[in-house]
């Protein structure tokens, strides 16, 4: 899997993160990203909001989208323990002609051994006199800092990504969709004896590959070096959602690689399938003979949670790093 992952630089020169895989493990950083849709100038654009953390300090990074999804704007924060006053402050763009300004007060900022701050903080966008996205528990400090009111238009959570560690075993709590309760994700690589004379075996095993959410089963695929990429539909709480995996560097490419994840919430009132559903409905349940990564057979719009009509659609990235 070559994809470009797409990490931004979150601390700056001595600190910054490159887009490099390797660099990712390398240097013990951990990014949790998410995309959200609001409007600003007069436009739907998106907003992402980048969560960094390495051994020293925890980095913030808000990037607005600039027209025709280009030319983005980026404001970054240094939470080193000496600098106190980068803690909370504020930061001005121009994005067609119109301020949009960024508030963040992260000096008692609760992470609890996280990447995300869990409360105590908030970080807020304004633009036209409107809070246009709000995150955090202290919205009351949010409301009084800007001086300004909600947004008449809710911001949309596009989607959501995260880099996770570990050998065989890889953990997380997430979210399905906004609103919804924090659910625990386990992905765990099993390695069972297998024969090589059956040709099912690679390098004498027949790794296997499962996925529980809650403690619960949902997904068991057997013979995952035929079925390295594929998909599944499980129902969490009646919901439906559909699992795609992609695992081919875990099993054939050397040094250090990640698989991808993806978990798509699909509402029952939706009656039109983004590309990424497209493609695997047109595909055998298990797409294993592809040679073209998951991530690639997107369109970028996919990536983001966007289908073909411009409608949100939510999707959870987990990007699994394989630690020998």
């Amino acid at each position: 899997m070559q994809d470009h992952i797409g990490i931004p630089a979150c601390f700056s020169s001595s600190e910054k993160l490159s887009d490099d895989a390797s660099a990712v493990t390398r240097s013990g950083h951990s990014v949790y990203m998410s995309v959200y849709r609001a409007k600003i100038a007069d436009q739907c654009r998106l907003i992402t909001i980048t969560w960094c953390k390495n051994l020293l300090l925890h980095g913030l990074s808000v990037s607005l989208e600039g027209p025709d999804g280009e030319n983005q704007q980026t404001c970054k924060v240094e939470l080193k323990p000496w600098y106190f006053w980068r803690k909370q402050g504020s930061k001005r763009f121009v994005v067609d002609g119109k301020a949009v300004d960024i508030f963040w007060d992260l000096k008692s900022a609760k992470f609890n051994g996280g990447t995300e701050p869990k409360s105590e903080y908030y970080v807020a966008v304004v633009c036209d006199e409107e809070v246009v996205l709000l995150l955090g528990d202290l919205k009351k400090d949010a409301y009084r800092k800007t001086g300004y009111r909600p947004a008449l238009i809710d911001p949309i959570l596009v989607s959501k990504k995260e880099h996770i560690f570990g050998k065989k075993k890889f953990s997380t709590k997430a979210k399905f969709y906004e609103r919804g309760r924090l659910h625990e994700i386990a992905i765990e690589c099993k390695n069972r004896a297998g024969s090589i004379s059956n040709g099912n075996s690679l390098n004498g095993v027949e790794p296997e590959l499962e996925i529980r959410v809650d403690g619960h089963l949902v997904v068991h695929v057997k013979h995952l070096q035929w079925k390295f990429r594929g998909n599944e539909s499980i129902h969490i709480n009646k919901l439906r959602i559909e699992v795609y995996w992609d695992v081919h560097d875990w099993l054939f490419s050397p040094g250090l690689r990640h698989a991808l994840f993806i978990f798509k919430p699909v509402l029952p009132s939706s009656t039109s399938l983004s590309p990424l559903s497209r493609s695997s409905s047109s595909s055998p349940p298990f797409s294993s003979l592809s040679s073209t990564p998951l991530s690639s057979q997107t369109s970028l719009g996919s990536v983001e949670g966007l289908n073909a009509s411009g409608s949100s659609e939510f999707c959870l990235f987990l990007y699994a790093w394989k630690v020998e």
